[in-house]
C-alpha cells in the first residue's frame, strides 16, 4: 500500500531532490505515491501548503519561518526536516549596469565589497544626474534573495529602501523583466541567471556563495500538525529526498539528472543549462566567460540536507534588520524551531544525542554570526530598519 502525497514546487534547480526522488523512484521505494505540482509563485506554494492542498512543499526557508511567526500572512506553524539546497542564487545585472559598476570598481570584480562600493558610486551619480533609481528584482519579501541583495548593497553604503527600488517577481518572470528593461538586475536561483546570460541580456555579477559561504536556501516544508500526525510518512519523504540528493551529487549521474530536471513539466529549460548548475560551471557573461565554484549549489554534499537552526536564526535576524518584525527572544526560538535536525536524524537512522556545531554563515562583511547575540549582529551594521 502506498501513501498519496501532493507536493508543490517552483521550477528551480534546487527543487531537484524532490523531482529526482519522484522521477527516479526513490519516493515509490519508500511507499510514497507523490504527485508534484508545478507552481509559478511562492505565494501560491505557501498558501496551498498552509490550507492543506499540498502535503509538503519546496519552500523558501524564510517563508517557512514567516509563516510560523504569522508575518505577512496567517500564522501556520511549519517544520523543515530537510534542506533542499544551500546557496544556489546569483545576482545578475543588465549589460548597462554591469558596465557602470565595472567603470566605478576599485578592486577585484569577484569581491562583493568592491562591487558594493562601486554600486554606491553608480547610485550617487544617478541621483546627481536626476536619473530614476535602479530597480532590482527579488522573489518574495520573505526570501533569501531579498536579504542577500540587501546585505550586499548595504555593506557598500547603499540603502536598499532609500537608494534603489526592490520589486517582487516570480522566478520564471525574471528574465523577461530584465529583457524588457523593467528591472536593472535581479537575484534568483538557477537556472534563470544562466538563461539571462545565454540570451545576452545579463551578466552574473556574484554567486551568493561570494556573499554568504553557506546559506540555507530552500527547505522541504510541511505543516507542523501534519508532521505530528504523519511522522512515518514524513520520515519516508525525508529519506527519499536524501537518497535523491545523493544521486544528484554523484558526477556520473549528473547528465541523467539534468535530463530529468529539464523536462517541460519540471523546470522546462535546456538540460545543458541545468547540468552547468549542478556542476558549478556557469557561463557568467554573454561573451562566453565562465566561472567554476564547487559551492555554487550544495544539494547533498557537506551535510547540506541536515537543517541547522543557526541558519534560521540568521534569517530571522535579517527580518529584524529590515523592519519586517521586532526582535523578541520567543520569536527567535520559534524561528530556530522551524529547522528540525532531530527529525532528519530520526529519518536517517542517526543515533540520538548526536550534536553538530552550528555551521558558519561566512558572510563577507560584519562579524561572525552568533545566534545568541542577534543584537550584536544588528549593531555591527549602519544601515537597517531595526529598533534598538
Amino acid at each position: 500500500m502506498t501513501t498519496p502525497l501532493h507536493v508543490g514546487f517552483i521550477p528551480l534547480v534546487d527543487a531537484s531532490a524532490l523531482i529526482i526522488a519522484v522521477d527516479k523512484g526513490f519516493a515509490a521505494a519508500e511507499g510514497l505515491d507523490v504527485t508534484l505540482v508545478r507552481e509559478v509563485s511562492w505565494s501560491n506554494v505557501r498558501d496551498k501548503l498552509n490550507i492543506g492542498l499540498f502535503d509538503a512543499a519546496h519552500l523558501l526557508a524564510p517563508v517557512a519561518i514567516a509563516s510560523s511567526l504569522g508575518l505577512g500572512h496567517v500564522k501556520v506553524p511549519i517544520v523543515a526536516p530537510f534542506n533542499l539546497g544551500l546557496n544556489g542564487n546569483a545576482i545578475t545585472v543588465s549589460p548597462a549596469l554591469h558596465a557602470a559598476i565595472m567603470g566605478e570598481i576599485d578592486g577585484d570584480a569577484l569581491d562583493p565589497m568592491a562591487t558594493a562600493l562601486a554600486l554606491a558610486r553608480v547610485v550617487a551619480k544617478r541621483r546627481k544626474s536626476g536619473a530614476d533609481p535602479l530597480t532590482f528584482g527579488m522573489t518574495f519579501p520573505f526570501s533569501t534573495h531579498n536579504y542577500q541583495l540587501r546585505f550586499w548593497m548595504a555593506a557598500g553604503g547603499v540603502d536598499p529602501d532609500e537608494d534603489v527600488r526592490l520589486v517582487v517577481l516570480p522566478p520564471p518572470y525574471m528574465v523577461d523583466s530584465l529583457a524588457n528593461g523593467q528591472v536593472d538586475a535581479f537575484c534568483v536561483g538557477a537556472p534563470w541567471n544562466s538563461i539571462a546570460v545565454d540570451l545576452g541580456i545579463g551578466h552574473i555579477l556574484h554567486f551568493v556563495s561570494d556573499i554568504l559561504v553557506r546559506a540555507a536556501e530552500k527547505v522541504l516544508a510541511v505543516r507542523q500538525n501534519w508532521s505530528e500526525k504523519n511522522p512515518q510518512v514524513l520520515a519516508a519523504l525525508v529519506r527519499a529526498a536524501a537518497k535523491a540528493a545523493d544521486f544528484i551529487e554523484r558526477p556520473e549521474n549528473r547528465a541523467e539528472a539534468a535530463q530529468i530536471l529539464a523536462r517541460p513539466e519540471r523546470i522546462g529549460v535546456d538540460a545543458e543549462v541545468v547540468q552547468r548548475t549542478l556542476d558549478g560551471r556557469l557561463k557568467v557573461s554573454p561573451d562566453g566567460s565562465r566561472r567554476e565554484s564547487s559551492r555554487y549549489l550544495l544539494v547533498g554534499r557537506e551535510g547540506a540536507g541536515r537543517p541547522d537552526p543557526a541558519q534560521a536564526a540568521w534569517l530571522y535576524a535579517q527580518m529584524v534588520r529590515w523592519g519586517q518584525t521586532e526582535m523578541r527572544p520567543d520569536a527567535l526560538l520559534t524561528a530556530m524551531g522551524v529547522f528540525r535536525p532531530e527529525l532528519y536524524d530520526a529519518a536517517m537512522g542517526r543515533s540520538k544525542g548526536v550534536s553538530e556545531a552550528p555551521s558558519a554563515i561566512g558572510a563577507f562583511a560584519g562579524p561572525a554570526f552568533d545566534p545568541a547575540d542577534i543584537a550584536g549582529h544588528l549593531a555591527a551594521f549602519k544601515i537597517g530598519r531595526w529598533k534598538a
